[in-house]
């Protein structure tokens, strides 16, 4: 906490520690949500100069990790709306199947990686924040200025296509293709 505090004081080398500490983390989050990564860590630059400049309002109630989270989140958003790179496909699915997993333990995470960067961007979204952020439907709506039900349909779909590259990477990869 001391860090944090010198940091709110505008320490530079203090600002700087906590920037390498967390650096690497906030750039992922960014890569999920932007496939680019020069993009990614342009967002990420914007995200730090926003933990930076609001670091007073860090209440100390809950992870500074997560603070700093949330706010990568909202940049990447940010940025995806004024890109205007996301689109919803607004038709809802009433029925929502269950898709298994079948991800093999050998897949490296830069395929996995690849895979949800070639989602389509509404289906990525919403995706990232449900399942790798932990967003619920009704606060990725609130977010992202859809309905629950696009949500979670955006999510069911993203899911059968992620399941249907996952079957067809996995047979080219057994020999079958």
């Amino acid at each position: 906490m001391q860090l944090i505090e010198k940091a709110t004081q505008n320490n530079r080398e203090a600002q700087r520690i906590l920037y390498d500490l967390h650096a690497p983390k906030m750039l992922s989050v960014c890569r999920c949500y932007i496939s680019d990564v020069q993009h990614a860590e342009e967002v990420m630059l914007n995200g730090f100069f926003k933990v930076f400049t609001k670091l007073k309002g860090f209440k100390q109630e809950g992870s500074f990790e997560g603070w700093i989270r949330r706010i990568m989140v909202r940049e990447s958003i940010s940025f995806l709306r004024q890109k205007k790179q996301k689109e919803f496909l607004t038709d809802e699915v009433e029925v929502y199947d269950t898709v298994t997993n079948n991800i093999k333990t050998e897949m490296e995470v830069e395929e996995i990686q690849r895979l949800i960067d070639n989602l389509p961007d509404g289906y990525r979204l919403v995706f990232v924040m449900y399942c790798i952020e932990g967003y619920k439907h009704n606060e990725i709506a609130e977010l992202l200025s859809i309905s629950e039900g696009t949500s979670k349909s955006q999510l069911f779909k993203s899911r059968k296509l992620l399941q249907q590259r996952l079957n067809a990477l996995n047979k080219t990869s057994n020999g079958t293709n």
